[in-house]
């Protein structure tokens, strides 16, 4: 819990866009307005902001902000009023940095969903000693990307350890299934990536490190590059294609170990992928996903082919509608490995009831933000992961509130 005395708890930073509409809609229907906690609605459209609060919140007046990106007194302003924003503000790369300097300053902390490696690498050399001396705790990846990879292997290695004090060398981590809209702003961040990156080649560095969000001057472990083709893996009994949120996902999972002070083991190895079921069809399925995946990536590179994809694909603020994302889900089985003893390996299921780049993302986000406000967390700031700053809580809240599951299989 934090000790900040501010007139709100949560602020809810762009909340006129699609994804920041959807939290708003979570909070009013989870916790109401004006009742234990204390929200508002923030964005830099005074006419958006009524009308959306006349609709998610006719009978009760929901606090509506205005604050402008390009204004950052207007940005500071709202970092003190608040013991947490909750943005959905991005590409974060082009809107979030703002913010980021403005909570870091003034102690607010922050919960976003981006999952833009290279600026998230900027932000903490940039801002982590002062985010550390004021307190704020600034944690990315607070959706899809990457809280059930994240809070999933911190599951599994909590019960390896409650089972057989041990922690577990290895997790792989396979979608099952899902179903849902593809994110307009995920799409649009990774398209801001690619442009950035004509002009600054160590973004593709940064992107393709195994290792690129952990501490400087910190031992590597033994991952390489994520997969890209098809492959068998025995464990599963299944073929495997690569999984496009990969990239980001391994990346924070690494971080959570290096943040915990290595809990995990140094030499902790962890990969994701996407089952592809069985036999000649499963390694049918498991090519086509590589090769799609490769060739999203490749038109993405280059510029006509991104401008076209721009065209073609979802833009920011787009998404799909309420009964498809009702009608989503998602289905994450994770494999723990126990060091020495095969047969105590450990498998566990992490699942979402709504599709995971809208209905499940709104809901893990907000539960981070509410969890960063008002559930008791370790102390200190700094740059941290869903896993480092909030353990247990945040499980717990996604277990109860977001309709998601954490089992043992």
């Amino acid at each position: 819990m934090s000790d900040l005395n501010r007139e709100y708890d949560v602020i809810v930073w762009g909340a006129t866009g699609f994804t920041g509409r959807l939290v708003a809609e979570y909070l009013v229907e989870s916790y109401g307005v004006g009742q234990d906690l204390k929200w508002a609605i923030a964005g830099r459209s005074a006419e958006k902001l009524a009308s959306l609060a006349a609709v998610i919140s006719p009978s009760q007046e929901l606090p509506q902000l205005l604050a402008d990106v390009n204004d950052p007194d207007s940005i500071y302003q709202l970092a003190q009023r608040t013991q947490v924003i909750c943005t959905t503000v991005g590409p974060y790369a082009l809107y979030g940095s703002v913010m980021v300097e403005a909570c870091v300053k003034y102690g607010t902390h922050c919960c976003d969903l981006t999952g833009e490696t290279p600026w998230m690498r900027k932000m903490i050399d940039q801002y982590q000693i002062e985010a550390e001396r004021s307190g704020a705790k600034i944690v990315h990846t607070c959706g899809f990307d990457s809280i059930p990879s994240d809070m999933g292997v911190f599951f599994l290695q909590q019960r390896m350890s409650e089972l057989y004090a041990v922690q577990a060398s290895e997790v792989k981590y396979r979608v099952v299934s899902s179903a849902g809209g593809v994110s307009g702003g995920t799409i649009a961040s990774m398209m801001n990536m690619m442009e950035e990156a004509k002009t600054d080649k160590s973004i593709f560095e940064t992107m393709q490190d195994p290792y690129a969000l952990n501490p400087l001057n910190q031992p590597r472990g033994l991952d390489g590059n994520d997969q890209m083709g098809a492959a068998y893996d025995a464990d599963f009994a299944q073929w495997t294609g690569p999984f496009m949120m990969a990239g980001i996902n391994t990346r924070v999972v690494r971080r959570s170990n290096a943040l915990l002070n290595y809990p995990y083991g140094r030499e902790f190895r962890y990969s994701e992928a996407i089952l592809t079921g069985t036999g000649a069809r499963g390694y049918i399925k498991a090519l086509m996903v590589a090769f799609g995946t490769a060739l999203t990536g490749l038109l993405a590179a280059l510029g006509p082919t991104r401008a076209l994809l721009k065209k073609v694909l979802p833009a920011p603020g787009e998404g799909p509608s309420e009964q498809a994302r009702k009608q989503g889900h998602f289905s994450i089985e994770l494999l723990g490995k126990h060091p020495s003893d095969a047969l105590k390996n450990l498998r566990v299921s992490v699942t979402g009831d709504q599709d995971p780049g809208y209905g499940a993302t709104s809901k893990m986000l907000a539960e981070a933000a509410v969890c960063l406000a008002v559930d008791n967390l370790v102390a200190g700031g700094g740059f941290l992961t869903p896993a480092s700053a909030m353990g247990d809580e945040l499980v717990r809240r996604l277990q109860q509130k977001a309709g998601m599951g954490f089992k043992v299989i």
